[in-house]
């Protein structure tokens, strides 16, 4: 009997072809015909499961967004059992600079098609700004808490504090990825503003020891696992 397709693995398999030809060729270039030879596959299996460019590439940031989400996953959990709410936002953040091969392919696509989108009236129409927005709410929800422990420094919005650091990393990212400054001095400037608004320990003038954070620490940064890096 003939192997049963699975679907799904194979809407993944060229949604991986199509970023490793985009972080070739660049994705303003890449096409369809681009990512069916990537893949090894014919173009017209590449239409039959995304009719068009542009629902090629809305696939293709989703599963970019699904692994960067699994990365800052790997990146908490490696944190320990308990992280308070700083390290599981340093694990976000950190996870977005372009460190490696597959973070600079990361941060490369996905300012790509913030790019794309301000001209692109496909991807215009798509919901592309959700990802970002809720990843600002949860690193905003994760200052709160740590607010409420008495961990922020007083007067420290969690709101803009939240808006500023996603805005500094990806900022940051950039200037890596272009050979502006290296991952190590992005990593001591983000270290930087967060002991600006974290307490720093009694005593010591170093960070207070962040409360473990409720529940699963995965689970408090997969509304936004796709921050703009």
């Amino acid at each position: 009997m003939p192997r049963r397709v699975d679907h799904a693995e194979r809407r993944a398999e060229i949604a991986e072809a199509l970023v490793r030809a985009a972080g070739r060729l660049g994705l303003h270039a890449v096409g369809m015909r681009d990512v069916a030879a990537e893949a090894g596959v014919s173009l017209r299996l590449v239409q039959y499961y995304f009719e068009s460019k542009e629902k090629l590439l809305l696939f293709g940031l989703q599963h970019l967004a699904g692994r960067f989400g699994e990365r800052v996953s790997a990146r908490i959990a490696a944190a320990g059992s308990d992280p308070g709410p700083r390290a599981v936002i340093e694990a976000l953040l950190a996870a977005a600079l372009p460190v490696d091969a597959e973070s600079r392919t990361f941060h490369h696509l996905y300012t790509a098609y913030a790019v794309l989108s301000v001209t692109d009236e496909a991807l215009a129409a798509q919901p592309f700004i959700k990802d970002p927005d809720a990843a600002e709410a949860t690193v905003t929800a994760l200052l709160r808490r740590a607010a409420d422990a008495g961990l922020l420094r007083p007067g420290t919005d969690p709101s803009a504090a939240a808006a500023g650091l996603l805005a500094l990393s990806a900022g940051l990212g950039t200037g890596v990825l272009v050979g502006q400054r290296t991952a190590e001095s992005a990593t001591a400037i983000l270290t930087y503003h967060l002991d600006r608004i974290f307490q720093p320990a009694e005593g010591t003038g170093r960070p207070r020891r962040s409360a473990p954070a409720k529940g699963d620490p995965a689970q408090a940064v997969s509304a936004g696992d796709s921050a703009t890096p």
